[in-house]
């Protein structure tokens, strides 16, 4: 149903956790992948930007910030791209994780 891109970037971090946090984000992987409507406990639009948040709840809080590329809507969308991982810990973790996945998606575009 969706077609979904992991970045280096965005593996990079996975792979930088422990198993249970790389066990989670294969798991929601495969269900944003199956599933057209994904409850918001697992992806939500972040405000003021184009992306949206996977969020990995494994006693912390992990989120991958992601873009759906062909829809401005997450649902009606057929691809997604996973762009970069970070530990929340405070609502200021979103600005820079904003930045980096801006950068990221600007270099992801250019070679795709």
């Amino acid at each position: 149903m969706r077609e979904i891109a992991i970045t280096k970037e965005c593996l990079d971090f996975i792979d930088s956790q422990d198993k249970r946090v790389v066990t989670k984000f294969f798991q929601l992987i495969e269900v944003i992948g199956e599933v057209k409507i994904v409850h918001a406990n697992f992806v939500k639009k972040l405000q003021a930007t184009q992306f949206y948040e996977l969020r990995i709840k494994t006693g912390n809080e992990y989120r991958v910030v992601m873009f759906a590329i062909d829809h401005l809507n997450f649902i009606e969308c057929t691809k997604v791209v996973c762009l970069c991982g970070f530990h929340k810990k405070s609502n200021k973790d979103y600005k820079k994780a904003v930045r980096q996945a801006e950068k990221i998606l600007s270099d992801y575009l250019k070679q795709n």
